[in-house]
Formats: structure tokens, C-alpha cells, sequence
């Protein structure tokens, strides 16, 4: 993925899942990748900034999260990094609560192109912001795991915790 913005600014924190990079815009924050995740940005020229207000909420947040505290994530975010088609299917995934699951056929039909299947797995697979925004909780239409960028094991981990499996 490569960000539009020119100041990016970044901080890591360790989680019950491993470590987390998160990156923020003065728009808010724009990634949330756990270490050796797939589709990992080019982190050149970034900043680190643990008191960024965007990365202290968002630590601070996925601390209660993965602590049992926090279903719900409320905080700024900043998906103007991905194309048009990609936004729609990541505003989609943040419509799907905690404890719930969809297929990528119905999220299909809910950005409006029941045919492209393919076209939503491949952009939630690039949901530069895991956790918060929940791709997680995207199963095949049979309800099996499939691919999940941060590892097959995180995703159950995640739907666990939820209450999901």
C-alpha cells in the first residue's frame, strides 16, 4: 500500500497476538498491521510519534479490546489510502458488530456488484486497518476460515474473543 499523505507517523505496541505497528495522518489513523503481516507498507520516511493522538486513542483502545473491556472501536479514520471500490468494501466491514460474521458474497452485494466476489476478498485482504476495521469477521460462504492477512490462528483468536466461534 502505498499512502497518499506525506507525513505519516507511527508507533508499536505488543498485544496478546503479537506486536502491532499503527500509522496515523493528521486525518486520523490509517493502519493497523500486526508484525510479519501480509501487505506490509512501505514504512519509509515515517515518524515515529507515540503521543500522536490517533496512535495514543487507537493503543489505548485496542488495549480495552484485547483486555475484554472494548467491543467497538470510536475513533477518526483515515481510509482515503485505498481506491473507490476498496473504501466502499472497508466502510462495509466496519457495519459488521462484534460477535457477527458475513460472507464475502454478501459483502458483495452489499457494495452493490453481487459478481465481485473475487474483487471484495482481494480488497478486504488489503484492509490496511486489522482489528478496527473487522475483516476478521469475514468467513467463506460456507462459514470456514479463509485467508486473513495477520495469520489464520489471529483471525480465530479474534473471532474467539468476540464470541464469534
Amino acid at each position: 500500500m502505498k499512502f497518499k499523505s506525506k507525513v505519516i507517523y507511527t508507533s508499536h505496541i505488543d498485544t496478546p497476538l503479537g506486536g502491532i505497528t499503527m500509522a496515523a495522518t493528521d486525518r486520523g489513523l490509517a493502519g493497523v498491521w500486526f508484525d510479519q503481516q501480509r501487505h506490509w507498507p512501505d514504512t519509509a520516511g515515517w515518524i515515529t510519534k507515540d503521543d500522536h493522538p490517533a496512535l495514543a486513542e487507537a493503543a489505548a483502545q485496542l488495549r480495552d479490546y484485547f483486555a475484554g473491556k472494548r467491543e467497538r472501536f470510536d475513533m477518526k479514520l483515515d481510509l482515503s489510502h485505498g481506491t473507490a471500490f476498496q473504501q466502499s468494501v472497508w466502510h462495509q466491514l466496519l457495519a459488521i458488530p462484534a460477535g457477527a460474521t458475513t460472507s464475502y458474497g454478501k459483502l458483495s452485494m452489499n457494495v452493490g456488484n453481487p459478481a465481485a466476489v473475487r474483487a471484495v476478498g482481494a480488497a478486504v485482504g488489503r484492509n490496511p486497518i486489522s482489528v478496527i476495521v473487522p475483516c476478521h469477521r469475514v468467513l467463506g460462504a460456507d462459514g470456514s476460515l479463509t485467508g486473513y492477512a495477520g495469520g489464520l490462528e489471529r483471525k480465530t483468536a479474534l473471532l474467539e474473543l468476540e464470541g464469534a466461534l
